[in-house]
């Protein structure tokens, strides 16, 4: 009788926690579609300011802007200051997605302290924070107020000021490390050079177009906006892929449970019915030892 109490109570354990389990799902689910309108929206204008700043782009005119110009090696005397920026969620029980991201970032360092750079490092979400307070790598920016909510205010306040230290020779580099949504159930982490501002791969036959006021204004003022929606883009890709991997983690685990409480069931019901035999044994030999 004991043994089947002990059962009884985990069978009831492992419900409860498949209700927790159930709920996180819907709730991800919820703000997944969410969050997946916020990836789609934004992709049209980010593909519109790429599509212009190819249209303009020439070699010429990226030697007029400094975010346009990769700054020499630390080797021949160019600056040693490079900032990696990882992006993670605030919350965990979302299986390996915050750990694949903090695997990444810290390739990218590895990568980046070899070739003899300084690595700063810039945390958006607590899980990528708490992993490199706990190596002893302090982050230098600390960022958990931004949630699964950002927005373009939010980019704004993290790439401002880096971008006027890369534009005064005081920053060598910009690698953002976010998870990119391919679909809810596919967002692997990738690596995003911010600046210096990559050079256009669409490099063709030069639109006739008739600039006013210009080529190289229009660009300055572009540039700043493509640098920002960059980073918005990669903080709301993240905040989709979280949402879709603790979808996917506590999916599984309701599966899991399920499975757990019929194989309790099972075994509770063969011991209780092993009982019950034991006790009509027990019941029909005191019968016959009385008619004897």
């Amino acid at each position: 009788m004991a043994q089947t109490k002990a059962l009884r109570g985990r069978i009831k354990s492992v419900q409860n926690t498949r209700k927790i389990t159930r709920t996180m799902e819907l709730v991800s689910t919820s703000k997944l579609k969410r969050a997946q309108d916020r990836v789609v929206a934004a992709r049209p204008y980010a593909q519109a300011l790429g599509d212009v700043i190819a249209d303009l782009y020439t070699a010429e005119l990226a030697e007029s802007f400094p975010l346009l110009r990769t700054p020499a090696s630390p080797a021949q005397g160019g600056p040693t200051r490079a900032v990696v920026m990882l992006v993670t969620s605030n919350r965990g029980l979302a299986g390996g997605f915050n750990s694949n991201l903090i695997k990444e970032a810290k390739r990218r360092i590895e990568e980046l302290e070899k070739a003899g750079y300084t690595v700063e490092l810039h945390g958006v979400g607590k899980k990528g924070i708490g992993y490199f307070k706990y190596l002893g790598r302090t982050a230098a920016v600390q960022r958990t107020d931004i949630g699964d909510k950002p927005t373009a205010a939010h980019a704004s306040e993290l790439v401002t000021q880096l971008m006027a230290d890369f534009e005064a020779g005081k920053l060598a580099s910009l690698d953002l490390v976010h998870a990119k949504f391919e679909s809810p159930i596919s967002t692997p982490p990738t690596t995003l050079r911010i600046l210096p501002v990559p050079a256009p791969a669409k490099q063709g036959v030069r639109p006739d177009y008739l600039l006013k006021p210009g080529a190289d204004q229009i660009v300055s003022s572009l540039l700043p906006l493509y640098v920002r929606n960059a980073v918005y883009r990669g903080l709301v890709e993240t905040a989709a892929g979280e949402h879709g991997a603790r979808r996917t983690a506590m999916k599984n685990a309701t599966d899991n449970a399920g499975e757990i409480i019929h194989s309790l069931k099972r075994t509770y019901n063969r011991l209780r019915q092993a009982a019950i035999t034991q006790e009509i044994s027990e019941i029909v030999g005191g019968a016959a030892a009385l008619q004897d």
